[in-house]
Formats: C-alpha cells, sequence, structure tokens
C-alpha cells in the first residue's frame, strides 16, 4: 500500500501533509526513499556530530525512539458528534467508533473514514422538483396499480440518514440507487393492496406509514446501515389522461352523498314525527278504552243496584224509574199541563197555543 493512501481523518504521521510520505518526502505518487537508506544516512550525520563508535549508536536509538512515539502518538484521532469513525485494518472495516477522542494503530496499520450521520438526505420518486419551485412527474416510476385495478400518479419523497456508518460505506455500492429502487418497490406493493379512492383521499398517511415501515424492513435486510425518517406524499392522483372523467366521477359521487344526506335528513324529521303522532294515537286509544270500560262497568254496576232495590220492592222502584225517565225526558222542554178537572170536557176546539207559548216565555 502506498505511503500517500492515508485519508482525511485516518491519523497519519504528523508532517506528512495530504498528499506527502510520512517524513514528508516526495509526492503522493512517486516511490518514497528506502527506510535503510534514510537510517544509515541518519547514521552517517550523527557521526560526524558525535565521535566514537558508541555514540553513534546511542543516538540512532534516540532517533528511532522518538520516531515510533511519533508514529504511535498519531493513532490518536477525534470523531465529532455529528460523526462516526469507521476503523479499517489493512483497507478492512473492523470496527465503528462513536463521538469522542479515540485510538487506532497508526497508518498504515489502520486508518479512520468519518463520515457525517446526522445529516438527513432526500430521494425522489415518480417526479423532480424543478427550480421554479414545480414538480415534473417521472411515468416510469409514478404510474401504479391499485389493489381495485385502478391506476394512479403517485410521486413521493423519501428522507433517509446513516445509522451505521459502516454498512452504509461497505455493504452497499450504490445507496442512493438502492434506497430508490427499494422504494419504488415497497410503494408499488403498499398500492397494490390500496383502493384508488383511499390512496388520494384519507388513506395517504397510512400509505406512508405502511411505506416507511417496509421500506426500513427491506434495507435492513440488505444491511444499508440507512434509517428512513419520513416518507413523503407529493402527489396522489389519477393518471392525466383521464383525470377529467374521473373529476365528473367524483361530482356524480359527491351529488349522490348529497342526495343520501338529505333524503336521511327528511327521514330523521319525518320517521320521529310519525313515531310521535303514532304513540299520541295509541295513548288516546288506550284512554278510550279505559274510559269505555270504566262506564261499562259504572252502568252495569248501576244497573245491579237498581235490581237489588227492584228486587225487594219491585212496584216502587218501577214507580221511581218511570218517574225519574219522564223527569229525564221532560227537563229542558217547553211543557203546556192542562187540567182536564176545570174545562168541563177537556179541551177547548181552538186554544191559541203559540199565544201561550210567548206568554210562558215572557215569564
Amino acid at each position: 500500500m502506498p505511503w500517500s493512501n492515508q485519508g482525511g481523518n485516518d491519523g497519519g504521521w504528523q508532517g506528512g501533509g495530504g498528499n506527502r510520505g510520512p517524513w514528508g518526502q516526495g509526492p503522493s505518487g512517486q516511490q518514497p526513499p528506502n527506510l535503510e537508506d534514510i537510517i544509515k544516512k541518519g547514521q552517517e550525520r550523527f557521526k560526524d556530530v558525535i565521535p566514537g563508535g558508541s555514540g553513534g549508536k546511542i543516538g540512532l536509538v534516540i532517533i528511532l525512539l522518538v520516531i515510533v512515539t511519533a508514529w504511535l502518538l498519531s493513532g490518536f484521532y477525534k470523531v465529532e458528534t455529528t460523526e462516526q469513525g469507521v476503523v479499517l485494518t489493512f483497507g478492512k472495516w473492523t470496527d465503528t467508533t462513536q463521538p469522542g477522542l479515540n485510538y487506532h494503530w497508526p497508518y498504515p496499520i489502520q486508518s479512520v473514514l468519518t463520515p457525517q450521520v446526522t445529516k438527513v438526505n432526500s430521494i425522489e420518486v415518480g417526479f423532480r422538483a424543478t427550480r421554479s419551485g414545480g414538480q415534473t412527474p417521472v411515468e416510469a416510476e409514478s404510474l401504479m396499480l391499485t389493489g381495485d385495478e385502478n391506476i394512479v400518479d403517485i410521486g413521493f419523497t423519501v428522507l433517509w440518514k446513516i445509522k451505521d456508518a459502516g454498512k452504509y460505506l461497505f455493504n452497499v455500492n450504490d445507496p442512493d440507487q438502492t434506497i430508490k429502487a427499494v422504494a419504488e418497490s415497497a410503494m408499488r406493493e403498499v398500492i397494490g393492496r390500496t383502493e384508488l379512492q383511499a390512496a388520494i383521499t384519507e388513506g395517504r398517511l397510512l400509505v406512508e406509514t405502511e411505506m416507511r415501515e417496509r421500506l426500513q424492513q427491506v434495507l435492513d435486510e440488505y444491511g444499508t446501515g440507512v434509517e428512513i425518517t419520513q416518507v413523503q406524499l407529493k402527489s396522489a392522483d389519477p393518471p392525466s389522461q383521464v383525470i377529467a372523467a374521473f373529476r365528473d366521477v367524483q361530482a356524480a359521487e359527491a351529488d349522490k352523498e348529497r342526495v343520501q344526506n338529505e333524503a336521511l335528513s327528511y327521514a330523521n324529521d319525518i320517521v320521529p314525527r310519525a313515531r310521535g303522532q303514532a304513540q299520541q294515537v295509541r295513548l288516546q286509544a288506550e284512554g278510550y278504552k279505559q274510559q269505555v270500560i270504566a262506564e261499562a262497568e259504572g252502568e252495569a254496576a248501576r244497573f245491579i243496584s237498581i235490581y237489588d232495590e227492584y228486587a225487594k220492592a219491585p212496584y216502587v222502584t218501577r214507580q221511581r224509574i218511570y218517574l225519574e225517565t219522564l223527569e229525564e225526558v221532560f227537563s229542558g222542554k217547553q211543557k203546556i199541563i192542562i187540567d182536564g178537572g176545570t174545562g168541563g170536557s177537556g179541551v177547548v176546539p181552538y186554544l191559541p197555543l203559540n199565544e201561550l207559548q210567548k206568554g210562558a216565555s215572557k215569564q
């Protein structure tokens, strides 16, 4: 592995620079100098400074210790609160670290990548947003078959962020394209179980919820390390070719519902009134029934009481009944009584009855 392949925050050699070797020698595209040659040159220069063979060996040891210490200290790295650390051992992902100060074996043994994990990304499916704020539909993605065998034009946005940086970087080759393909497939599955009317009206929230759950399930099975935060339906309409006819059907449905509501309102008004009237008639009939029964029972009791009296004194009872009947018949009537004892033969040949009646009425 070339010395220059150190990444951004991989804890490489101090002072090496972004595209230079561990000792700052040569650009990244050139072969670095041999380590033995560098050590020999250092020994020779140290010998020139410190005379004697033992002094040169001690100086070399000191230099090596400094280099090793600096190399080991370069393994410290910091992960920000918005990042995750992905540790690579000889280029292979071996560990994921959380925010804070961490340590790994210095380059070239280990290196680290620190991608952003709190940034929310969005993917558009079924449409493309324009600079003016409008939407351009993409029929190849947006036209879907509903559960009642209708076609609906769906446009939605998927919001996502990184949940596991290691899986995100190494398990999927193209995460954005993978999320988009899975999102389109999951939406077709959910719409395939939903009727057209529900998909474009009151069932939109349910579609979003089921879609997000299904999409997250599939992405977890793929090991993408992605978390779906939200699914937003931007549009859900019939295809543009039949939208006019669909609106006519909607208007007819609205008229049907209106008429049904009016009929229901009329029924709610007339039925209770009719029930009240029926109850009133039943109560009147019941009252009349009780009245007739009571009168009949009273008449029967009166007849029985009269009969009992009649049985005790038949003549007197007949006379009393006769007189009471005459009193009842003649009460309130105009009457002329002629005494047969004073007029000799009784009634004269002509009697001005009208005049007598007028005189009686004046008195």
